[in-house]
């Protein structure tokens, strides 16, 4: 018999109660994902942070050398705020406002300061969010 009416209602109701939160699941974890590559950036960590990305990214290999050597000499520390994010449960895009404090381990202690709007595209792998395009690498590259 099919279904009509208010029984119908609830149903889509509850049918967009559900994916809203798979959704809004989905958001936090890749939110998650940032917050903890911050931390790692922020802990000297180059190999945490590195976990974000999937290795077949275009210029992985590039990110990779460019953070290990600014984390060999200095200390990083950011900020990140989240301008937009879409997707679904499959794949996400990504909009932020990177702030990147970077200051020298030497008793100089010089600091250089760079925002970028980064722009990301994620997809979820064995249940793990991984970043498959980070624009622009350019946020890391090494001190001159």
């Amino acid at each position: 018999m099919p279904v009509t009416g208010p029984d119908l209602t609830r149903r889509g109701l509850l049918l967009g109660a559900t994916a809203w939160t798979l959704c809004a699941d989905d958001a936090q974890d890749v939110w998650d994902l940032f917050t903890e590559m911050a931390a790692a950036l922020s802990d000297a960590k180059a190999a945490e942070f590195m976990k974000a990305f999937a290795r077949d990214m275009p210029n992985y290999e590039v990110l990779r050398t460019n953070v290990e050597a600014l984390l060999a000499s200095y200390e990083l520390h950011c900020s990140i705020e989240l301008l937009s994010e879409e997707g679904d449960a499959a794949g996400r895009t990504v909009a932020l406002d990177w702030f990147l404090q970077i200051v020298e381990k030497q008793d100089t202690g010089g600091v250089t300061r760079r925002r970028e709007q980064v722009h990301c595209r994620l997809i979820k792998r064995k249940k793990k969010w991984l970043i498959t395009a980070f624009e622009p690498i350019s946020l890391f590259k090494p001190v001159t």
